[in-house]
């Protein structure tokens, strides 16, 4: 190699982590990585100094700035900032000692006819509190004369419409944040992927390694389902392999030079990626670069021939010091006798004694730590499952009271356990694995925790969002639950029940309302609303009218006046009810009328269970009698029934500003499947294909009528539905809190893999 160029470039072998501002979090990892001597390909960083020189000298900067300063919630003035700053950048030429730095450098390296990867490295790029991964520019197979024009597109897309928003909303401001662009010799991989030196989620002690054949783009951009294989970090044996099937690979073309996406050959297709010895060796490089910098690792790598490269390493922000360290003590099996089984519906483990519940009479006597034992909950029950560390329930499924308010709340559930109630006994010391589903004799000593401490296993530090079209929004069923639901970093609320905040009174409207008045009624809800709203402000938080049927009202202080119902899921609930009694209706809109008065605009209304326009229209009216005026407030309904999916066109033009899915309800109606049925729950499915054909048709119409649709059914917390929604181009997906971010990422690699598709 020729003597190095010096000036708007340093050498990746001449970089350290102390370089972090000069070169970005992507330049300074790999500088990190050559200098403790792990396998990277050779390469430069054009400096952030460079790019803050370009702007400067050209005297674009200050119209840059000036272009990018917009109100981040307005997507046309994004789109403009966005066009502004392109033009600005690529229409510039550059220095020319500047451009003459970079290509002597290009020229030293394999002698100036290499194949380079360009990748942008922005300077706040991959920090455990701001990772901006991903939302620049990379380029593969670059030649020649091509490299200084990459270089200015990766400047450039420091201002694409993500990347501004997303500074906004971190509070980054456009002016301190600068970009690198390392220069890599390419790797044309026979096979890539990525490696997490622990599990990504619960921070268990296990390697999972994700590979495909060709380059990794496919792998990162989720345009491929990659094999993946679980190994055990003490012993680095494989204990799980699952083959996927590889349809497409990304690769150089031969003539071209260009990144291609081709299809596997099928010989090739469902056959093992990795063998013995390449695993071996990924986990060695795992285990090195963990060292090296002390924390987990979220390893990006190439093989060519019998080469195994590192193309990035950065640390895994998802996994919490608490969860990590919880999931370590929890590799053994259950301790202790298996008392009852069920589903695990509630993630985590609890110890406690136990506090049979089956009268509501019966509730005074859980106190701070006990494991509530039921036939089943109700909302009724709500503020001794927050005292509680644990529930079980004898009935019910992962769609159950008890399974939803236990994960929204973070407290450890078994649902199903079917005899929970007869094999325990009151003040029985056990623990329940809500994962699962197991409850044992004893209390495991490893899983006793403080308050402090449980709190800090459930609820995410600093929540790292990915940016998508589709909003991801969080479903929330109590307004305790509104501070760890906001910390997801949910685009807002899709589903915010009512029926939870009048319900935990333990009396029907009507019987709170002759006891404590009607003021008291509305600021019951105003209070409740509002503890929610404050959290999310200025995101939307959609509000569902009452919807509970009489078999729970029937439990309450008043519930003997409900009418007896042989089922009540199909009988006298919802906007049924609500226009069937206009007058105590009339007051949960009072509630949302004083909210926006007081300023809540975030504030959304939603009716439930309406089956036509009818039904909307007369819901409409009652809303403005309320003096609440439908054309400036966003209102909407829920689809749940298959009358209310084939007429949704007549709704649209009655006026609705959005049409969200109630997956639960719209499944059990269309299968006539009752969802809290043991007997016929395995024919319970949400993917069914006459339950997708319906909401595909909402879709549809709702788009041609520019009316937004969403989902905050238990449904959408599942990726083979995320998947089908991003395509039919839903608005918005809300997921169930500890589901959020998975979610996020499942529609990030959809919409990552159609632009890709659009482009091809």
């Amino acid at each position: 190699m020729t003597q190095r160029a010096e000036g708007p470039v340093l050498w990746l072998d001449d970089i350290g982590s102390d370089d972090l501002g000069a070169v970005g979090g992507k330049g300074a990892s790999l500088g990190e990585m050559t200098g403790a001597g792990l396998p990277v390909p050779p390469g430069f960083v054009v400096t952030a100094g460079s790019y803050r020189t370009f702007i400067e000298e050209t005297g674009i900067a200050e119209d840059l700035f000036e272009a990018v300063a917009v109100d981040t919630d307005d997507s046309a003035a994004l789109a403009r900032a966005e066009a502004r700053a392109e033009e600005l950048i690529l229409g510039t030429e550059m220095p020319e000692e500047m451009r003459q730095g970079i290509v002597d450098a290009y020229a030293d390296l394999d002698d100036g006819n290499a194949f380079v990867a360009v990748r942008s490295s922005a300077t706040a790029e991959d920090l455990p509190d701001a990772s901006f991964a991903g939302q620049q520019e990379t380029f593969l197979n670059v030649q020649g004369e091509a490299l200084v024009e990459r270089i200015k597109e990766c400047w450039a897309s420091l201002f694409t419409q993500r990347a501004i928003y997303y500074r906004g909303e971190q509070g980054f401001d456009d002016r301190n944040v600068d970009i690198a662009v390392v220069v890599q010799r390419m790797v044309d991989a026979d096979k890539s992927g990525v490696m997490f030196t622990s599990h990504p989620s619960t921070g268990e002690p296990k390697i999972i390694i994700e590979a495909a054949w060709g380059l990794g783009e496919a792998v990162v951009s989720g345009s491929v389902s990659p094999d993946n294989y679980v190994v055990d970090r003490e012993t680095g044996e494989t204990v799980e392999t699952t083959v996927a099937e590889k349809k497409v690979m990304m690769e150089k073309d031969a003539e071209t030079g260009e990144t291609v996406e081709r299809e596997v050959p099928e010989d090739k297709r469902e056959a093992v990626v990795l063998d013995d010895d390449e695993i071996a060796k990924l986990v060695e490089l795992g285990r090195r670069a963990e060292e090296h910098y002390d924390a987990p690792q979220d390893v990006e790598w190439a093989i060519v021939g019998d080469d195994v490269y590192m193309l990035q390493s950065r640390p895994i922000t998802t996994i919490s010091e608490s969860s990590a360290e919880a999931a370590t003590a929890d590799g053994g099996d259950d301790e202790g006798e298996v008392l009852v089984r069920g589903l695990g519906a509630s993630p985590g483990v609890a110890a406690g004694p136990v506090r049979i519940v089956r009268k509501l009479d019966q509730l005074d006597k859980v106190g701070e730590g006990d494991v509530i034992v039921t036939e089943m909950t109700t909302p009724d029950m709500v503020p001794a499952m927050k005292r509680a560390s644990g529930i079980v329930t004898d009935e019910g499924g992962m769609t159950s009271h008890a399974a939803i308010v236990s994960r929204e709340l973070g407290v450890p559930a078994v649902v199903g356990a079917g005899t929970a109630t007869e094999a325990l006994s009151d003040g029985q010391e056990i623990t329940i694995d809500g994962d699962k589903g197991t409850v044992v004799a004893g209390l495991r000593e490893k899983e006793a925790k403080t308050e402090e401490e449980d709190h800090a296993d459930v609820r995410p530090q600093n929540p790292v969002k990915p940016m998508t079209a589709t909003e991801v929004k969080v479903n929330v069923s109590i307004p305790e639950a509104a501070h760890r639901a906001a910390q997801t970093g949910a685009d807002g609320v899709g589903l915010l029940r009512m029926e939870h905040m009048i319900l935990s009174t333990n009396k029907t409207p009507e019987r709170y309302i002759a006891d404590h008045g009607e003021e008291a009624y509305v600021e019951e809800i105003v209070e409740g609303v509002r503890g929610v709203a404050d959290e999310f402000y200025p995101r939307p938080v959609r509000v569902r009218t009452l919807d509970a049927p009489t078999d729970e009202f029937r439990q309450l202080e008043g519930g003997g006046d409900e009418p007896k119902e042989h089922n009540p899921m199909l009988g006298y609930r919802g906007i049924r009810r609500s226009l069937d009694r206009p007058d105590t209706f009339a007051h949960e809109l009072e509630a949302f009328r004083r909210l926006f008065e007081m300023g809540y605009d975030n504030v959304e209304v939603m009716f439930p269970l309406v089956n036509d326009a009818e039904d909307v229209i007369r819901a409409r009216n009652l809303l403005e009698d309320a003096g609440v005026d439908p054309e400036k407030r966003r209102w909407g309904v829920m689809i749940e029934t298959p009358a209310s999916a084939l007429t949704v066109e007549s709704m649209c033009e009655a006026g609705i500003d959005f049409a969200s899915f109630g997956t639960n309800d719209l499944t059990q109606y269309t299968l006539a499947v009752d969802r809290n049925n043991e007997n016929v729950a395995d024919r319970f499915d949400e993917l069914h294909p006459g339950v997708l054909a319906l909401i595909g048709e909402v879709i549809e119409t709702c788009r041609e009528h520019d009316v937004a649709t969403s989902i905050c059914g238990q449904a959408g917390s599942k990726p083979e539905m995320v998947r089908f929604l991003v395509n039919e181009g839903v608005s918005s997906i809300s997921a169930n809190i500890d589901a959020v971010r998975d979610v996020q990422h499942e529609v990030k690699r959809v919409e990552q893999k159609l632009l890709l598709d659009s482009v091809r």
